[in-house]
């Protein structure tokens, strides 16, 4: 709804089509969806969720619908903030320009959990380090923009944008024949056509395979959705090896040589003979084939060290620095709790802001202070005090709302946006993202770890 009552100009056709909708109607539609998705196996879990180790992720039927001209507002925001943010790893892995500089000091990044300095000196293919990004976008209370976070290492969620889109036009078909909606089916032939671009030198037609931690991992769905799709193997560490200086797959015919690995688990499990020595998920020996250019790592290990929380608030003159340009999409406002002056604002003002970890994902290790009781503030401002520079704070912004089918029928949730950009030979995205919602009344924490849902995104085409 617009600020005088009526409906938006993108939303009107979509509202008259829904107030024609019976409750009994829209209830045996979610049934259906539940249904198909528990049949597919479309589960993520939910950590600390005594019930059971997975549930499905809620799906709403009332989609996020982003009218053409924010899109391109959105979309090239997105593709310039991913372009510096490659130039800002391979920088602090080769010349560090940067620091040098001065613009961000020196211990921010090696004291950085997520800095490898085995990655130092690397040549990595065509300098793309976050081959695959996910940026997240919330929208505050003036109706602008703003980037939450930046997810550089094994960003996930692009299975269930997919999924949320064959499930709507499966469940209501005549919407997509009222409204131009731009598509998102082909994003696994454009991850496969990105992945194979950044092979190693000199190989023509490259292997590609998803390497996947195993069958427990919150998001093996996805990693097995994304390798069908593509049509590539689905690998777990054991069914890779390193021989003559190469990497080889397993297979019933003998070994094959693998060029591009799509890893969808955390650097410290790579390789057990560089990094955690008690990694049973890694191969042996692979950091010395990536060390020599004979195999490529997406997204490259060394990633995070852009992706890290106190990373973040330096984004803005991180594009100034390598762009010359003013950003497109700005910064939540952040304090660094590492400065004095900023800790004492913090500590000044729990209750009215949000505080996270550094190092810190999926929502958790972070202080909600409007939602938190004087003992769980009291309790966060003691940690603050013995550590401070893990943590950031930023103000409580009044996030957007989306109509969505709660117990009680339509109700206000908050949400933000997940759009997934490619960076290979040209960067690249479809037009879209996950929406994620927070089905708790006042919730903003939208995380599917913790409970969240989630809704199609339609981009308008005209």
């Amino acid at each position: 709804m617009a600020g005088d009552g009526g409906v938006r100009e993108h939303y009107r056709e979509f509202s008259a089509w829904l107030a024609q909708q019976t409750p009994d109607a829209i209830e045996r539609k979610r049934m259906e969806a539940d249904l198909t998705f528990r049949r597919v196996g479309i589960t993520f879990a939910v950590y600390g969720d005594h019930a059971g180790t997975e549930r499905l992720i809620p799906f709403d039927m009332i989609p996020r619908i982003i009218p053409a001209a924010e899109w391109a507002l959105l979309q090239r925001g997105l593709v310039q903030r991913v372009r510096a943010l490659n130039m800002f790893i391979d920088d602090v892995y080769h010349e560090q320009h940067i620091i040098r500089a001065g613009i961000i000091p020196a211990e921010q990044i090696y004291r950085n959990a997520q800095y490898r300095p085995e990655m130092q000196g690397i040549q990595v293919a065509s300098d793309i380090y976050a081959h695959v990004a996910g940026i997240d976008i919330v929208r505050a209370g003036a109706g602008e923009f703003y980037v939450l976070e930046d997810n550089l290492r094994v960003p996930s969620g692009v299975s269930y944008m997919l999924e949320d889109r064959k499930m709507m036009m499966r469940l209501h078909p005549e919407l997509f024949a009222s409204h131009q909606i731009a598509p998102v089916e082909h994003y696994p032939d454009m991850l496969l056509d990105n992945l194979r671009s950044v092979a190693p030198t000199g190989v023509m037609d490259p292997t590609v395979v998803v390497m996947t931690p195993g069958m427990y991992n919150s998001a093996y769905f996805e990693h097995a959705f994304l390798a069908q799709q593509m049509g590539v193997e689905l690998v777990e560490g054991k069914d890779l090896f390193v021989s003559n200086g190469a990497v080889f797959m397993r297979t019933t015919r003998g070994p094959k040589k693998v060029d591009v690995i799509y890893r969808r688990l955390d650097d410290d499990f790579l390789d057990p003979l560089a990094f955690r020595a008690d990694s049973a998920l890694g191969v042996p020996g692979l950091l010395s084939v990536y060390r020599a250019g004979r195999v490529t790592l997406a997204n490259a290990i060394g990633t995070g060290v852009a992706d890290d929380k106190s990373i973040y608030p330096y984004v803005p003159d991180i594009i100034r620095f390598y762009l010359s340009e003013e950003p497109v999409l700005n910064n939540v406002p952040t304090y660094q709790c590492r400065k004095p002056d900023e800790l004492s604002y913090t500590l000044a003002n729990l209750a009215d802001l949000v505080v996270k970890e550094v190092h810190g994902a999926g929502g958790y290790g972070m202080l909600v202070g409007p939602a938190s009781t004087a003992e769980q503030i009291e309790a966060f401002r003691a940690r603050l005090l013995a550590h401070p520079e893990g943590y950031i704070a930023q103000p409580t912004l009044a996030l957007s709302h989306c109509p969505t089918f709660v117990e009680s029928g339509v109700a206000p949730r908050h949400i933000d946006l997940r759009p997934f950009v490619l960076s290979g030979k040209t960067i690249s995205m479809v037009p879209g993202g996950l929406t994620r919602v927070a089905l708790q009344e006042g919730s903003l924490v939208v995380n599917s770890s913790q409970g969240g849902g989630t809704k199609d995104t339609w981009v308008l085409e005209s």
